[in-house]
């Protein structure tokens, strides 16, 4: 950022040198990594691919962070996958055991302990590193592969069912709004009181956001007049947790964060993005409409406070 203008610098994060370089360019004060294969599916397609962009593209980073002496905080977006999850069913506090049973959870559980290597070994008394972990986000906007949210916008434009992979799985649902709004405000943190951020937070739903698959799915097509349905995927499939929850005390105790947009609220605006996208409404303006309605929950006008920062 210079002269109060953004600069977009497109690289791959498994590739150190054009890393470096952006960083040195920028001299940023707060450095916020959320680059990552963010598929489990795909992380079984290619596993060794999603550890060089999970994990040594984490490192690359914090090494290139090391040559920058202007940078004073460091967060590195991570998962709610990173923990060892022994189907137990309570919601995860930061304390758990980390793990990962499959190559993207463990990739990122690999990316938690590289940043706790880094922190300990050369920014204990300079830069603090902190892990965020957040739940399944929602929103507009995202068009990978085999999310949920774009597998039933296309069925419902194809006017299609949309099959499900595990339609009983307990996932904790946001809006990214949310979440992001509690990066923002753990950067304000850790820049001004970084002796006061633990090393780690949950970025978590209320309770009454963990919820099915298949009731996300039925509450997005009842957005779209009842469509699509859904249909078990009886195929074969890899892996994944049957329940997962996060429990984001710590990061209501350190920060005063707490999640604004309850679950009907998530689907509402998630539905709302990509109608006004199909519909070739200027999507620009939808996504400002919706920023800015969530500053209004915060109390503060767009412009100001974490989401609306200039």
């Amino acid at each position: 950022m210079r002269s109060g203008r953004a600069t977009d610098v497109y690289g791959d994060i498994a590739d150190s040198a054009p890393i470096a370089r952006a960083l040195k360019d920028a001299e940023p004060e707060i450095v916020i990594h959320m680059a990552a294969q963010a598929l489990v599916r795909q992380s079984y397609a290619d596993p060794l691919g999603t550890y060089a962009i999970n994990v040594m593209g984490t490192a690359n980073l914090l090494q290139a962070i090391r040559a920058v002496p202007s940078v004073r905080a460091a967060i590195v977006v991570t998962s709610d996958k990173v923990y060892n999850n022994d189907g137990a069913g309570r919601p995860f506090v930061e304390d758990d055991r980390l793990g990962g049973r499959d190559p993207y959870s463990s990739s990122k559980a690999c990316a938690e302990l590289l940043a706790h290597a880094f922190r300990q070994s050369f920014f204990a008394n300079a830069c603090p590193i902190v892990t965020a972990r957040a739940g399944n986000v929602l929103g507009g906007g995202d068009w990978s592969p085999f999310r949920i949210v774009h597998d039933v916008v296309e069925a419902a434009e194809a006017g299609r069912a949309v099959a499900l992979r595990y339609p009983c799985a307990v996932r904790p649902w946001q809006h990214v709004l949310d979440p992001l709004a509690g990066y923002l405000m753990l950067a304000q943190a850790m820049f001004a009181e970084p002796s006061s951020v633990p090393a780690a937070l949950n970025f978590g739903p209320d309770a009454d956001c963990v919820r099915p698959v298949s009731e996300l799915v039925e509450a997005l097509a009842a957005c779209w007049g009842g469509r699509p349905l859904w249909r078990p995927d009886t195929g074969e499939h890899p892996h994944e947790a049957a329940l997962l929850a996060l429990d984001a005390t710590r990061a209501r105790r350190v920060l005063g964060w707490r999640p604004l947009l309850s679950f009907d609220d998530t689907v509402r605006w998630t539905a709302d993005w990509y109608q006004a996208f199909w519909n070739g409404k200027d999507i620009g303006a939808a996504t400002g409409r919706q920023i800015g309605s969530y500053c209004e929950r915060l109390g503060q006008p767009m412009g100001c406070g974490p989401l609306g920062a200039n």
